[in-house]
């Protein structure tokens, strides 16, 4: 007998929803207001700050979050979990980034539907970037997040700015909090290893926005590199994987911007964007041995020079947001 069928509760009578945020009051709002608008009613929305001086806080207290503060030299991406988890009421909670705002109405609804099944410990949606952003970033979140589910998931990959963890699983394995990033990974390879299932749930699709500096995706890259290294040892990112990767993914780019008739205009960005990746890979990863060759491929390799697949079209009409 399941969590729901012993406490005699639908799986989507309700959830928490964590947020962790340092002065997002740019993109925040449109997060909440799209909370506001699910299927699944008066979800109970947690704000984890960090020393925000914007208006994020007063934002999320005006939605009624309940708000939660961090010290911002006592921050982890694994310690703000922790301590936002550990202020929900549900068993079934949301961790959501404070830059993202789902594409529909039943976001959460889609996102906690696995969580009928007793073995899933953590579910995960699909990212797409915003016109906007960079080209090269579009390309990651379309290799990264594919247009079909996968409800019984064999590797740990992740990510938690669109994602949702059974609390009884995190209560007997917290979010590691040394880690630089990649908390969601190393969280997804212990409950793997523990005899729980993973899904991903492509309808559950969010617009997650990042508008880094070259020194910002730099950085990005280097802190999830050596948070990498730190889950598995035997990992390594050498001068010659640099130079491999960096030069293949800016061909697989070219290519696909070519096919959008965009290359000429997106050229210097998708240069600028994969060098900065990959050196910060190789920065994060150059004290490390040898790696898994599949986990190589899973997260560096390119999508190939075939166009992305089509989504399957959708019954529900997408939210529109005030401006």
């Amino acid at each position: 007998m399941d969590f729901f069928t012993a406490n005699g509760l639908n799986w989507m009578s309700s959830c928490s929803v964590v947020i962790r945020a340092f002065n997002e009051a740019a993109h925040i709002g449109r997060l909440l207001e799209g909370i506001s608008r699910q299927t699944v009613r008066a979800p109970e929305i947690i704000l984890v700050d960090s020393g925000s001086t914007d208006a994020t806080v007063e934002q999320a207290a005006k939605a009624g979050a309940k708000v939660v503060h961090i010290l911002p030299e006592e921050f982890t991406f694994g310690r703000s979990l922790n301590i936002g988890l550990a202020a929900a009421t549900h068993e079934l909670a949301v961790i959501a980034s404070a830059h993202v705002y789902p594409v529909y109405p039943d976001w959460l609804d889609r996102l906690l539907k696995p969580f009928s099944d007793p073995q899933v410990a953590l579910t995960y949606g699909k990212q797409r970037a915003p016109a906007s952003a960079h080209f090269s970033e579009q390309q990651v979140y379309q290799r990264w997040y594919l247009e079909n589910s996968d409800l019984h998931q064999a590797q740990p990959f992740c990510n938690n700015a669109n994602s949702a963890v059974r609390l009884s699983a995190w209560k007997m394995h917290p979010y590691d909090e040394t880690l630089t990033g990649l908390e969601d990974l190393a969280w997804a390879k212990w409950a793997l290893g523990a005899g729980h299932s993973l899904a991903y749930v492509a309808e559950a699709e969010v617009i997650h926005i990042h508008h880094e500096t070259c020194h910002g995706v730099y950085n990005r890259y280097r802190r999830e590199g050596m948070a990498f290294k730190q889950i598995y040892p035997e990992a390594h990112f050498s001068l010659y994987d640099f130079v491999r990767m960096t030069s293949a993914n800016i061909t697989s780019d070219l290519w696909h911007a070519l096919k959008q008739r965009t290359s000429f205009k997106k050229a210097p960005d998708i240069f600028w964007y994969r060098a900065a990746q990959f050196w910060g890979t190789y920065q994060g990863y150059r004290r490390s041995p040898e790696w898994n060759w599949n986990l190589r491929q899973t997260y560096y390799y390119p999508h190939g020079m075939e166009m992305p697949g089509r989504p399957t079209p959708k019954q529900v009409e997408p939210i529109r947001y005030k401006e």
